[in-house]
């Protein structure tokens, strides 16, 4: 929704904009307000999310990618696939909001230690079980860093060289929020040198038409992405941790919603931005 795209829109009499996403990067929401169209977006439970980011931890704890290749080919062996135990970690949650809350809540079953860092300190935080420490000391101290913040432009490439040194060696990162939070660079430059000692990722830089595309007989022009895919101890997902059937139905229904409430005006529901 670029602002070309919006004057058109504008043009044909367009008044409301509902988007059946939560992120809203997509959409040139300044210009939107500009041409006097409202926009809203959407939202969804947070168990589905977070019970992704929980699973990326467990894949590739378990080394479950290494595992999965040699099966392929008959290779039952268990040389270097040890793994390591969640409950036995410190997790460290970059947004401590409904996503990172639910992840705090599913870890306390595992038994791990939770830390948190958010601009926002919340109650309901501090109850799922999260304690809130500087950004800095979260880096410092978490086995795993699971990343649920909003993309913005003071956090884009938040995880970038300066970041990662300050994490411990053979920390494990997770990414089910935006690709553009981390620097690719940087990343991949810790994967080769065993700084980091797994990444999985739902998202990626410049994922639009590859991600929710068959692409089996094309050339994909995203070398970040093939690079980081062949090492086994990187998991990329094509951004479907929000892909279940409660998630889906919320999305539609809000998106509905979303336009009747922004039209009856003030007042009424509406996750307007």
């Amino acid at each position: 929704m670029t602002a070309e795209v919006l004057d058109r829109l504008a043009e044909l009499g367009v008044k409301y904009l509902a988007t059946r996403t939560v992120g809203v990067d997509h959409i040139d929401v300044a210009h939107a307000h500009e041409l006097g169209l409202r926009v809203c977006n959407t939202g969804y439970p947070p168990e589905g999310v977070a019970e992704f980011a929980v699973m990326l931890m467990l894949i590739v704890l378990r080394r479950y990618k290494p595992t999965l290749w040699r099966q392929q080919v008959n290779d039952y062996s268990l040389g270097g696939l040890e793994g390591r135990e969640l409950g036995r970690l410190t997790v460290g949650i970059v947004g401590t909001g409904r996503i990172g809350q639910q992840v705090a809540r599913i870890l306390g079953g595992f038994g791990s230690k939770v830390l948190g860092y958010d601009p926002y300190l919340s109650d309901a935080a501090c109850a799922a079980g999260i304690e809130y420490v500087p950004l800095e000391e979260l880096y410092r101290r978490s086995d795993v860093v699971t990343l649920h913040v909003p993309l913005t432009e003071e956090n884009r490439g938040m995880v970038d060289a300066e970041a990662i040194n300050q994490m411990r060696d053979g920390v494990v990162l997770v990414n089910v929020s935006r690709g553009e939070l981390i620097d690719v660079a940087a990343v991949t430059s810790a994967i080769e040198f065993e700084k980091i000692g797994a990444l999985a990722m739902d998202v990626f830089a410049d994922e639009g038409g590859i991600y929710h595309e068959s692409r089996v007989n094309d050339i994909i022009r995203n070398r970040d992405m093939a690079y980081l895919r062949q090492f086994p101890n990187v998991v990329l997902t094509p951004h479907m941790a929000f892909y279940t059937d409660t998630n889906v139905n919320s999305m539609v229904e809000q998106g509905v919603r979303g336009v009747i409430a922004m039209d009856e005006g003030p007042g009424s529901w509406a996750s307007e931005v």
